[in-house]
């Protein structure tokens, strides 16, 4: 346990952000789980989804949740997901 004042107020900041950097990935998983869902079985919604997904996973990036690579890496497998998708249907 801290025991110098800096350290306890340093533990207090640890926790709180990573309880909200897992409440932001947690969110972050969850829309893009709706979207590879939707390219599965609902692909007329997919295009809907991936609208949502896009700037939730740039705001992640550009907030540190994730890093901004992964970000782009993420983005950029999930517009290819659609393309396919659209590719395919016609």
């Amino acid at each position: 346990m801290a025991n110098h004042k800096s350290a306890i107020k340093r533990n207090k900041q640890s926790v709180k952000k990573r309880e909200r950097n897992r409440a932001a990935k947690g969110a972050l998983r969850t829309v893009i789980k709706k979207f590879n869902t939707a390219v599965a079985k609902e692909p007329e919604t997919a295009k809907e989804l991936l609208e949502a997904a896009v700037p939730a996973i740039a705001r992640a990036g550009s907030k540190g949740i994730i890093h901004k690579n992964n970000a782009a890496r993420r983005k950029s497998a999930i517009m290819s997901k659609l393309a396919a998708l659209e590719k395919s249907k016609k």
